[in-house]
């Protein structure tokens, strides 16, 4: 019985002879000399040889070693028989899953944690219940209870390779959320009544209710800017001004548009 494994090495054999230019010039008797398998005769073909060939070959035989031996059971072992068996140790099989759905473009909220945050010129965030505003304020010891917290709900962004955190920003211990939407044709800042925060809980970004969703990036230790969602390229931003309202406004303005944002336990 003769196993496809003697049969590849010594065709292995053959090819690396021929290869390194051996001398290949000894006749048909010669080779039956040496100790060629029972019922098997050897004939060589002078074409070109590849190294692709013969790396193929190489990898055959090496998945061979994990296979159980073919029988074979006649002494007409053809060509065809000896590639069946290559092909099917070669050729791998690709299995292709279908996609079951389109990628979900929903803003899915993972968390809130409470925070504090002032501007660059240390300035706090207070309430103008008249104007129902934000301020930004240099506030005097003893008034510290003026300023706000912030109840800040981050989102897992339906393209995760962004580098900025999707984020809502409520005022504690209220239901007054940030919203940034168009007026006149110029994005603005707006402090909005939201009923049930359960419905900000998943946000697609092709609703209107993307007007509460603000884009934090981290720029240092606690130093973070705020952009708006909806509108790419406008922050919010502090005037030069002490007591003036906190509003958007693009990246050329004379604004101070980084914020110290510090989480609270």
């Amino acid at each position: 019985m003769i196993s496809t494994l003697e049969i590849a090495l010594f065709l292995i054999a053959a090819l690396f002879q021929k290869k390194m230019e051996f001398n290949m010039t000894c006749d048909m008797s010669e080779i039956r000399e040496a100790k060629m398998p029972n019922g098997l005769d050897l004939e060589i073909i002078y074409h070109p040889m590849r190294m692709k060939s013969l790396v193929n070959l190489v990898i055959a035989i090496e998945r061979l070693k994990s296979r159980k031996s073919a029988s074979v059971l006649c002494t007409e072992f053809r060509d065809e028989n000896l590639l069946s068996i290559m092909l099917e140790s070669i050729v791998e099989e690709q299995i292709v899953f279908p996609c079951g759905s389109a990628p979900t473009d929903q803003f899915s909220r993972t968390g809130e944690h409470q925070c504090s945050m002032t501007d660059s010129q240390k300035r706090n965030l207070i309430l103008n219940e008249n104007s129902m505003e934000l301020n930004a304020v240099m506030l005097q010891g003893g008034s510290d209870s003026r300023k706000v917290n912030l109840n800040m709900s981050t989102y897992v962004h339906p393209s995760p390779t962004t580098e900025a955190q999707p984020v809502a920003l409520a005022i504690k211990g209220t239901n007054l959320y940030l919203s940034c939407h168009s007026k006149d044709g110029r994005p603005t800042l707006h402090l909005e009544v939201v009923g049930d925060k359960n419905t900000l809980s998943s946000i697609s970004s092709e609703s209107e209710m993307m007007r509460f969703l603000f884009y934090k990036r981290d720029t240092g230790l606690n130093i973070s800017t705020i952009m708006s969602a909806r509108f790419p390229d406008w922050y919010v931003s502090t005037a030069e001004q002490d007591n003036k309202p906190v509003e958007m406004c693009m990246e050329s303005a004379n604004r101070y548009r980084t914020f110290n944002v510090q989480r609270q336990s």
